[in-house]
């Protein structure tokens, strides 16, 4: 089968085991972006130029599948009927006290030491698996990053930069044809750290747009991508500081009027 990125158009082929995954929320390996796959799911590709695959048109009631393949019989356990001749007689039943007459066994109080012990390691386990999850929230808070980087400093680890994508402002912004490729552009922009604390290098998201506002074309920037000195990359973004971005992209033509940067 077929689905369509509704962010880069990208036409992927999948089957039932990437489709089934997650419920039909599937990643973009091009753009990073997840998006639902069932709206432009296909069984084949139309005829060359592939521009837009086709929506499915949405239903208010599930449809009635009418095409059975394999249904599994359950057997004898299923059934409700059953032989009265298969009954035992009364000479063939087992003799002794009926069964809610016979006693239980008591059994002797056994320790649970064991259990409090593994107990206690699942909940610690837990514990580290829920703060591992939100480490960002630990990370990034004003109030609790002393007490991490306290501890951190005794465990001898070492913390990832704050972060605070509110504080990223562009102080500058231009477009403008390539000098020497043809069909491609050169998108320049200014980043300004205005926070009093460093910040690492954020993925930046460019989108074209044409006069009504629809998108053309996206992309997102690894740091990697527009920062090529690893050394910067540790640093980050000083506080108060300014840094250069330049980005090259495929020209998508003169319906593209507008930009706008994202980042994330």
């Amino acid at each position: 089968m077929y689905t369509q990125c509704p962010e880069c158009l990208t036409v992927f082929k999948l089957g039932s085991a990437e489709l089934a995954a997650a419920h039909a929320a599937v990643r973009c390996s091009h753009c990073n972006a997840v998006f639902d796959a069932l709206p432009t799911l296909s069984e084949q590709l139309p005829a060359e130029p592939i521009g837009k695959l086709e929506r499915h048109a949405e239903q208010a009631t599930p449809p009635q599948l009418g095409l059975p393949v394999f249904r599994p019989n359950r057997g004898p356990q299923g059934s409700l009927n059953f032989d009265p001749q298969d009954r035992p007689r009364a000479h063939e039943r087992a003799s002794g006290p009926p069964q809610f007459t016979r006693h239980r066994r008591h059994h002797r109080p056994q320790h649970n030491g064991r259990w409090i012990v593994g107990s206690l390691v699942l909940t610690l386990l837990l514990g580290g698996e829920i703060a591992w999850a939100e480490r960002d929230l630990w990370i990034n808070d004003s109030s609790l990053r002393p007490w991490v980087e306290s501890a951190c400093a005794t465990l001898g680890c070492r913390l990832p930069l704050r972060r605070d994508d509110d504080l990223l402002q562009l102080a500058s912004r231009d477009i403008r044809p390539h000098p020497s490729v043809p069909g491609a552009l050169i998108i320049s922009a200014t980043l300004q750290n205005a926070a009093d604390f460093a910040q690492p290098f954020p993925v930046v998201e460019i989108t074209l747009s044409d006069l009504d506002e629809q998108r053309i074309a996206m992309r997102r920037f690894l740091p990697g991508e527009y920062i090529s000195d690893p050394r910067a990359l540790a640093r980050g973004l000083a506080p108060e500081a300014k840094a250069p971005l330049v980005f090259e992209v495929a020209d998508p033509g003169k319906s593209a009027v507008a930009f706008e940067f994202k980042f994330e």
